[in-house]
């Protein structure tokens, strides 16, 4: 995503066109954005030093302190506009309409956007008039939607605060705007204003906490002269940053942060007057103490997100490696989100909306879902998402899209990202999906395309200061017969900066005519993401700075340079002043999700009317559409683009620019916020008594494991154990699950059962062999305890004189369907279709399945149960749910009546996990459902309902009793192995898989040791 508008305040300094800055001997250790040399380089030809301090800076220095400061780019009172909600098309597109009139109109548009949402959302019958946007509203809402129980409270979680930290100990800590996504920002920023009718509290970690800089005491003299006059001006030395300071080496021991000043910066970021935020802590539990905190390696936090799902999300892919770093970042990913999900659930309240945001996130809905099914959550992705083919080569693909579904509603910049998200989740989970949303767990995840906008009126303010209007004409003075051509990008490979380059010395080529009569002005900000900086491959920044001296050499001259390239941060005055100032906005992109500085290249040129030349693989590209799109790989096509931009006739642009700033001023922050949580709430309250099943938290299942002291194990076997086959013969254990298994029950505190549907015969030869197992065959007609031989048969005493009847009917159907074949068991017969073709096998299923309801069901006592591929009949006092009530309290009595000669030992089963895949398995999940209750008369329940895991396994679409899901059977292994190879904090780590060591890192809250 590229949000970073170059509009938070730098320092600045003098520069002439044709010298540049000396660095500091030091500046060179530091990263590109703390270096002085890059970030004190004003862009603006001819502007001394003084031009660029705001009044504001000299409030902040002393010198002036009698000025009023000047707005800032994130102050609060920036926002004095109303949501704009849903403008009708012609508001901001009227013939012969201001600028100024377009702009107020896209602001007041969204006045009655509360109105509009509880008439339209809560169907308010009356129609009667609401209160005015205001806080007071809510009550209206809540009345109107009784069942939503909406409490007006939103939690935003994003990964970084709004503010970038600089830590003094003892003392208060600096805020400063951070640079990027001001888009999110300032909608953070509207619904924490009193305009907003929500309470608004932003989630976040802090960030990278640098070294504290240590506090002079008074009447310190100065460490540098840079600031003071000189006695000769002849003399003065050489300027030097004073402030900057040499490169710190981190710390052996990490950064220690006392308790008090943790408190400090929570105290300071819950009173910010622009967004309330409650930071998060990222540290291994080893290193947090209740009188402090220590930060050890802050970055990687940031590294699985970064390194693996960036660079996918825009079509970069790695070279396969050893997988042991991917393992360690993936456990510090899953662990990084579980954290964020603590913190969201001190300060949620039910009936709060929560608001997930970007690919740091990616698994936090899930997680706030296993631990709150009835959270009201959304999830917006900022960045682009990749099509099924790119995202099948993420190794932990399933748990990032399962993640995401935990969402009630899914949020993406472009409908080709919605529709891949949609595709991936059927191609690689098997979930049904349309264009609207996903099936899945029982529920529907919806999926909306919500195109993010900016603050418009915020925007034009800002771009017509008296600083950038002196900005503007000396840059306009300066190139007085020459056309520019700008652009601004970060310096990452996806920015296509050197596409860019290349299009214009392909354009310098084709068009001599434009030779010394046109100039590239190219700002480059360093990345900020750690995959970018730390990629020796791509080599960006020599790239392009290979290309700048190539063009200049071939095209320019001593008195003239084609291309002008800042490598740096620039000024907010700056940037507005250079997007005014360009007769092309150009942007190359080749993957973004949403490039916001095309959007404020609009506002900038209502005057003017500059043609924008936009890539199509850009997230802006399908929001503006009258823009000049281009295929930055093509570059004979954007040299052909830029020219016909600067051919273009004025009456062309100015009907261009009017349609692109009708949409501009319309479909601003204000109304990308509002869309979202308009359609959220729809969802919402179209699903009042829908619950998704969540997925099978492993952390908690290893917790509650850990500390159990007498534990019950129930598993299926076919669709659980294994997957289903078309051959049921073929459906052997593997040697993982056999291991296991045999590990399990080992432990003389675990009890463990395969309740299956197989025949006793099937289950003695694949898994007979691990004695400590207890069986229950043929859906529980007979039982076999762990440590014994003989199998019990509880059905012996009924009256099988129905099996004939049914047999005849299933030899009937037989032999009408080519590929089925009957089973039989010694108390139920099975009809499997598997084999036959897949229409026919259905249609005549539910035919045989009439006709045995019909006859055999009326005179005998048996029941017809469809299953995966297959009918069966079976007596109707036979079924799982009576050998789990059974077992649960045959054990519960038994350890009762051993518990006066064991002191310590448990009075009943403390754990239980049971685990199934077909309706037949409802019945364990009733069964321990109901056990999870007291019965009549009982003070407590036979098991209590949080040590009790009930877990269906596969079909996303089932509605089921179960409170877990998993989605397929190697799950189910990996979950057992989780369980039975990691039983204590001395287990094996070193071939666990990803996800179990993510789980156990949660739970011991640092990566083992033994890794």
């Amino acid at each position: 995503m590229d949000q970073t508008t170059g509009v938070a305040n730098g320092a600045h300094a003098d520069v002439d066109p044709a010298h540049s800055a000396r660095p500091d001997r030091t500046d060179s250790g530091l990263p590109p954005h703390m270096r002085a040399s890059v970030t004190d380089v004003p862009v603006t030809p001819g502007i001394d030093s003084e031009a660029y301090n705001s009044e504001a800076d000299l409030a902040g220095t002393g010198h002036g302190g009698a000025h009023q400061s000047e707005p800032g780019y994130f102050s609060r009172h920036d926002v004095d506009h109303a949501i704009a909600a849903s403008p009708a098309p012609n508001t901001t597109n009227i013939e012969g309409q201001s600028f100024q009139s377009k702009v107020d109109t896209g602001a007041q548009e969204g006045t009655n956007f509360l109105r509009r949402l509880s008439q339209a959302v809560m169907h308010n019958p009356l129609g009667a008039p609401l209160a005015s946007p205001s806080k007071e509203s809510m009550s209206e809402i809540r009345a109107l939607s009784p069942d939503l129980a909406l409490t007006g409270n939103i939690i935003s979680a994003t990964f970084n605060i709004p503010n970038q930290l600089k830590y003094r100990k003892g003392a208060d800590w600096e805020l400063t705007p951070r640079r990027g996504q001001s888009a999110l920002l300032d909608a953070f920023t509207y619904l924490s204003s009193d305009d907003a009718p929500w309470n608004h509290l932003v989630v976040a970690w802090t960030g990278e906490i640098d070294q504290p800089v240590e506090l002079s005491p008074p009447h310190t003299p100065p460490n540098t002269t840079v600031h003071l006059s000189s006695l000769n001006p002849l003399s003065k030395p050489v300027p030097l940053d004073g402030e900057a300071r040499p490169p710190t080496p981190p710390a052996v021991d990490g950064l220690w942060i006392p308790r008090e000043d943790m408190q400090r910066l929570e105290n300071q970021l819950s009173h910010n007057k622009n967004i309330k935020t409650v930071p998060v802590w990222l540290a291994d539990d080893i290193e947090g103490h209740e009188d402090g905190i220590r930060l050890k390696d802050q970055a990687r936090w940031r590294r699985y997100a970064e390194h693996d799902l960036y660079t996918l999300f825009h079509y970069k892919q790695h070279e396969p490696t050893d997988g042991r770093a991917e393992r360690v970042q993936w456990a510090d990913y899953y662990r990084m989100n579980q954290k964020f999900a603590n913190k969201i659930l001190e300060v949620y309240k039910p009936g709060d909306i929560v608001m997930v945001h970007d690919y740091n996130l990616m698994l936090l809905p899930s997680m706030l879902r296993q631990r709150a099914p009835h959270m009201y959550i959304a999830f917006f992705l900022h960045s682009p998402f990749p099509s099924s083919e790119f995202l099948r080569c993420l190794p932990r693909r399933k748990e990032v899209l399962e993640g995401v579904l935990g969402a009630n509603l899914v949020g993406f910049q472009s409908y080709s990202y919605s529709r891949h998200f949609a595709s991936c989740c059927t191609r690689i989970l098997g979930f049904p999906s349309d264009s609207s949303g996903v099936d899945a767990y029982g529920s529907r995840v919806e999926v909306g395309v919500f195109p993010i906008g900016i603050d418009a009126t915020k925007v034009a303010r800002l771009a017509w200061t008296d600083s950038v209007n002196q900005k503007y004409k000396a840059l306009r003075n300066m190139y007085a017969d020459k056309k520019i051509i700008v652009g601004r990008d970060r310096l990452d490979s996806v920015r296509g900066v050197a596409q860019k380059l290349m299009a214009f010395e392909r354009f310098l080529e084709l068009y001599p005519e434009w030779r010394e009569k046109v100039v590239l002005i190219q700002v480059t900000s360093p990345t900020n993401t750690e995959e970018e900086k730390e990629d020796p491959e791509h080599k960006i920044s020599s790239r392009v700075n290979e290309l700048v001296m190539k063009i200049n050499g071939a095209y320019g001259s001593i008195s003239f340079s084609p291309v002008l390239h800042y490598p740096q941060y620039i000024s907010q005055d700056e940037y507005f002043a250079l997007l005014r100032v360009a007769d092309i906005g150009l942007i190359t992109s080749v993957r973004d999700g949403m490039n916001t500085t095309s959007l404020e290249y609009v506002i900038c040129q209502r005057q003017s009317a500059g043609p924008l030349i936009l890539s199509e693989f850009s997230g802006t590209a399908g929001s503006l559409k009258d823009a000049i799109h281009i295929n930055p790989w093509d570059l004979t096509g954007v040299a052909a683009q830029i020219n016909n931009a600067l051919t273009m006739p004025e009456d062309k642009r100015q009907a261009m620019q009017q349609s692109l700033l009708s949409h501009v001023t319309s479909k601003n922050v204000q109304y990308w916020i509002a869309g979202f949580l308009r359609r959220l709430v729809t969802v919402l309250g179209s699903r009042k008594n829908v619950t998704a099943t969540p997925l099978l938290d492993r952390s908690a299942l290893l917790r509650l494991y850990r500390a159990a002291k007498k534990r019950l194990f129930m598993f299926d076997y076919d669709g659980t154990l294994t997957p289903i086959v078309r051959e049921p013969s073929a459906a052997i254990p593997s040697e993982r699950i056999i291991a296991s298994l045999r590990a399990l029950a080992a432990d003389p505190r675990n009890i463990v059962w395969i309740i299956s549907g197989r025949d006793q015969e099937f289950l003695t030869q694949h898994l007979g062999h691990i004695s400590a197992l207890g069986f229950s065959a043929e859906h529980g007609s007979f039982m076999k305890h762990p440590g014994e031989d003989t199998w019990e048969n509880l059905a012996e005493k009924f009256d099988m004189g129905w099996q004939k009847e049914v047999l005849e009917v299933f030899q009937k159907y037989t032999d009408k369907v080519p590929g089925s074949f009957i089973e039989r068991k010694r108390c139920a017969l099975t009809w499997h279709y598997r084999l036959a073709d897949p229409e026919q096998g259905i249609h005549m299923s539910h035919e045989c399945h009439k006709e045995l309801e019909s006859t055999v069901g009326r005179k005998w006592d048996v029941e017809v149960m469809a299953g995966k591929a297959n009918l069966e009949v079976r007596p109707t006092f036979i079924n799982k749910g009576e050998i789990v009530k059974r077992l649960v309290t045959t054990y519960n009595a038994e350890l009762r009546a051993a518990q006066p000669t064991a002191e310590g030992a448990a009075t009943k089963i403390d754990f239980a996990l049971c685990m199934g895949d077909d309706f037949t398995d409802e019945d364990m999940f009733r069964a321990l459902n109901g056990l999870s209750q007291p019965a009549d008369g009982q003070n407590s329940p036979e098991l209590e309902e949080e040590e009790c895991f009930t877990v269906t396994v596969g079909a996303s679409t089932k509605v089921t009793l179960a409170r877990w899901h998993l989605l397929e059977p190697e799950d189910v292994i990996e979950c057992v192995a989780l369980l039975a190879g990691v039983a204590g904090s001395g287990g094996d780590v070193g071939g666990m898989g990803e996800v179990n060591l993510a789980a156990v890192s949660v739970v011991e809250d640092h990566i083992p040791s033994q890794l």
